[in-house]
């Protein structure tokens, strides 16, 4: 995949600031004071800082480990980044934040808690433990310059579910689950295994879905026949534009970011309306003087009665409530508090935060929206008007596929269209004939087809497997992509009317 499938626009980073900072004014002005009077950080999420708004979109990648996590991140970066390793063991034992910077470099987790320029302040809670495991790479790199990358430790399987973290890992992911702009969830096709950490890290994500993507990796390996539920389709074709989603999904991040950052300020608005009723329902009802203890406990036990008695008074959705269930679990929150110095609602409060829901935000909705139109799609192989060649009804009869008597044809598929190909070979400089790989790759990027589409065209034209190109494997691999970029379906592997002339006596000896 090339950077510039990624790259972002300066003037659109730009329209999405004007609308961040809007949505700060909000906040800041707004609703953090009513946080503050009704002690919302100390039952929920902390309150947000200038980092959490002017900070890039952020991408948390997670599942089990050996499912390619680290791979992936690579993929998208198209590069190795500081302390990245691959394995089939557990390799990656800490949460890695990958950001943009001028100069490559490590920052531990304790030093992030205390940078205000980095998102990450209230991660010292989780104490040294997580913070020990939690680091922060900068590179100067063209993707990061639009979104971050989270990379995450292996969630354990069932064989592993004796070690020990030393930290809440589940908390831990909710926490960043609740700040990033989408969560990428990989499993193994080969490796379908459930064990109590995936459990609870499922849960962490509950009140999250709508940010959720769900990878199957390494799906290409999975015969047709095993894949039962694909009907009526080439898998290998549907994988492929699922590819193509995933990816315009994680290129449009940057462009939509003002739009998840509004819509996390509502949900937020909507549970501080909530929390507000829940806590001042429970200042009404504590006793004056005696069995102040005793009706605290009732009132713990009776939240979900309390919640449905706040929805029909003061019609708030249930929706907008914090989970009753937790809440109860965690009654140390609760029973260390005393209910009778709680703040009752303060109209003027409750009529701002009304205002808030109702018209502030409201208003600004129009601003995004004619921002939007105003943005230029970012540069890449899946701007609007080439992702259509990648829809199902774009697509072309099989050009590529064999044909019967084909191949006992004396002419090469490809040798009307040789002159052509051999003038942009030798304008690459082959030396000794052939073209290496560097230079090849730069020419193939040129395209803007996936990186995975390439190294397919790569490997089948690299007919003899020399890890270069002469001009007629080159000729062979620029018909490919021409094909390609015409809406065909490229073959698994190369059909025989395809392989080059001086390639076939060698390739039929192969194959005996």
């Amino acid at each position: 995949m090339s950077t510039r499938r990624l790259r972002s626009d300066p003037k659109t980073l730009g329209d999405v600031n004007l609308a961040t900072q809007e949505l700060k004014n909000l906040y800041f002005k707004r609703l953090l004071p009513i946080e503050k009077y009704y002690s919302f950080h100390h039952f929920h999420s902390p309150s947000y800082e200038d980092a959490e708004f002017d900070n890039q979109p952020m991408v948390l990648v997670m599942g089990q480990y050996s499912t390619g996590k680290t791979t992936f991140v690579r993929y998208l970066i198209e590069e190795d980044f500081p302390g990245s390793r691959v394995g089939p063991e557990p390799t990656t034992d800490c949460f890695t934040a990958l950001m943009h910077g001028g100069v490559e470099g490590v920052i531990p987790g304790n030093a992030l808690t205390v940078d205000p320029r980095k998102p990450f302040r209230h991660l010292d809670p989780f104490g040294n433990a997580f913070l020990n495991r939690f680091q922060c790479v900068q590179m100067p790199n063209k993707v990061l310059e639009s979104i971050s990358i989270i990379d995450t430790p292996g969630i354990l399987t069932a064989a592993k579910r004796k070690l020990s973290r030393g930290y809440d890992f589940p908390a831990v992911l909710r926490w960043f689950a609740e700040r990033v702009d989408r969560v990428v969830l990989l499993f193994d096709a080969h490796k379908l295994e459930f064990s109590d950490e995936l459990t609870r890290a499922f849960g962490a994500l509950s009140g999250y879905e709508d940010k959720l993507r769900v990878v199957l990796n390494k799906a290409d390996r999975v015969d047709a026949q095993q894949l039962m539920r694909v009907q009526m389709c080439d898998h290998y074709q549907l994988l492929e534009l699922e590819e193509e989603d995933l990816l315009a999904d994680i290129r449009n991040l940057p462009r939509n970011a003002a739009v998840r950052k509004l819509n996390d300020l509502v949900k937020r608005a909507r549970l501080v309306r909530a929390h507000a009723h829940v806590i001042s329902y429970l200042k009404k009802e504590m006793p004056i003087v005696f069995c102040k203890e005793s009706k605290k406990h009732n009132l713990i036990y009776q939240l979900p009665l309390i919640f449905t008695q706040i929805q029909q008074r003061h019609r708030v959705p249930a929706g907008d409530f914090p989970d009753c269930t937790k809440m109860q679990v965690e009654t140390e929150k609760l029973l260390g508090q005393d209910f009778s110095k709680f703040k009752t609602l303060k109209p003027s409060m409750m009529a701002s935060l009304d205002k808030l829901l109702t018209s502030d935000i409201a208003n600004l909705v129009p601003l995004i929206q004619q921002q939007e139109l105003r943005k230029k799609s970012l540069p890449g192989v899946l701007d609007g008007e080439f992702l259509g060649t990648f829809r199902p009804e774009h697509y072309k009869k099989d050009s590529f596929k064999e044909r019967s008597g084909e191949a006992d044809l004396v002419e090469w598929a490809v040798e009307k269209h040789k002159p052509k190909y051999d003038e942009i070979f030798f304008s690459l400089g082959p030396n000794g004939g052939k073209l290496n790989a560097t230079r090849v790759k730069e020419w193939m990027t040129t395209s803007l087809l996936p990186n995975s589409v390439l190294a397919h065209i790569w490997r089948l034209s690299d007919v003899d497997g020399d890890g270069m190109l002469d001009n007629e494997e080159f000729a062979l691999a620029v018909h490919l992509i021409e094909g390609k970029l015409e809406g065909q379906w490229l073959p698994r592997e190369l059909p025989s009317h395809l392989v080059p002339p001086s390639k076939r006596q060698s390739s039929a000896g192969n194959d005996e």
